[in-house]
């Protein structure tokens, strides 16, 4: 992990991460919503996940610019000269024989931070960080850029889209319906999707961003066909976008088709009773919560209950999502929160990797 820095005062509330709807931004011409004493007590977001984001946003403000050096595997991976860790696997056989193959896509837990690197330690401890001169190295990198765009392009197809044109423009793919139904039935993926999202932003493609998410809004609000979805577009996807016009103009068209309109939680921040424009003292944005919302994001080390069998340390939530994934767990358990999925990630990822030195099946 990068050295913080003591002089950086990290943000308390969403609304100091959140400079969407900023003064120095340009004036939204939108009706806000009024705040009402019920939507007091019930409105709120995930500070964590805006925190995130707000590092994201901005560079991660709180590393040292001068990061340890990593020998620039992420690039020397898509250059084909190393192979991923642990699988020890190549990119060009990813990218040439793992096209349509959906269970391995789906199962292995350790391609995708290898695939999508960014500028923070991700759930594969073999993976690294991306550091700001590996970045500049990649982006002017016409090979590992090329790679890149196939990558990309594989993900998409495995979620039932495809890329357009080189402008990052994109649409259903023929399989869109069955992948679409896998989507909404294995959230894992979200998680998968925030990372693609800062990856593309990490190595020159943020244009790209504003396409998939504007897609997956209409497909969720307007198509019903992502329900699921509707929750980590709103509060992940969107906030990975560096630019706020962009972020607002997504924010807007969501706020349009959001049903029950009252629970949109994203919009500019409320007008207070008795004049002036802010949020309530410990909530998150405007408007009341959803009636089915995911649960706050939790710390890897929050919670923490361990597998007697594997000594794999996971969230309460994570334990559930594990069992549910071997296939002890009752049914009904889907519906967590994207930050859940980051620990089953890393669990699924410290099995793999146990089951493949002791050359054992999962239990």
């Amino acid at each position: 992990m990068g050295n913080l820095l003591g002089s950086f005062k990290e943000p308390s509330t969403v609304e100091e991460c959140d400079s969407t709807w900023g003064s120095d931004s340009e004036s939204d011409a939108s009706p806000q919503l009024t705040e009402s004493p019920e939507s007091v007590l019930k409105m709120k977001r995930s500070f964590y996940a805006a925190r995130d984001l707000y590092k994201y946003r901005h560079s991660y403000p709180n590393y040292r610019k001068s990061r340890q050096p990593n020998e620039y595997r992420n690039l020397r991976f898509y250059l084909n000269k190393i192979p991923l860790v642990p699988d020890g696997i190549y990119i060009e056989e990813i990218l040439t024989q793992w096209r349509g193959d959906y269970d391995k896509l789906e199962h292995n837990h350790t391609y995708i931070q290898w695939l999508f690197p960014l500028r923070e330690q991700g759930l594969n401890f073999y993976a690294h960080e991306l550091t700001q001169d590996e970045i500049k190295e990649f982006q002017s990198t016409r090979e590992a850029k090329r790679r890149f765009l196939v990558a990309y392009s594989l993900m998409l197809d495995f979620y039932g889209i495809k890329l357009l044109d080189k402008s990052g423009n994109v649409g259903r793919a023929p399989n869109w319906q069955e992948r679409f139904q896998h989507l909404n039935e294995s959230q894992h993926n979200y998680l998968r999707i925030t990372r693609i999202l800062k990856s593309l932003g990490e190595l020159g493609y943020e244009a790209f961003k504003a396409p998939l998410v504007r897609l997956f809004l209409e497909e969720s609000l307007c198509r019903g066909s992502l329900p699921s979805m509707q929750h980590s577009i709103l509060e992940y996807y969107v906030y990975t976008i560096r630019l706020p016009a962009t972020r607002r103009r997504l924010l807007r068209y969501a706020r349009k088709h959001y049903r029950p309109a009252h629970a949109f939680l994203w919009g500019p921040p409320p007008v207070r009773r008795g004049g002036g424009v802010g949020g309530s003292s410990g909530a998150g944005s405007s408007g009341t919560r959803a009636p089915t919302t995911t649960p706050e994001p939790q710390r890897r080390e929050d919670e923490g209950v361990a597998s007697e069998s594997s000594g794999i340390i996971a969230s309460s939530h994570d334990a559930v999502l594990c069992r549910e994934l071997l296939g002890g767990a009752p049914q009904g358990c889907s519906g967590l929160a994207e930050s859940s999925m980051a620990g089953l990630e890393g669990a699924l990822i410290m099995i793999e990797t146990r089951r493949e030195r002791n050359k054992s099946p999962l239990p």
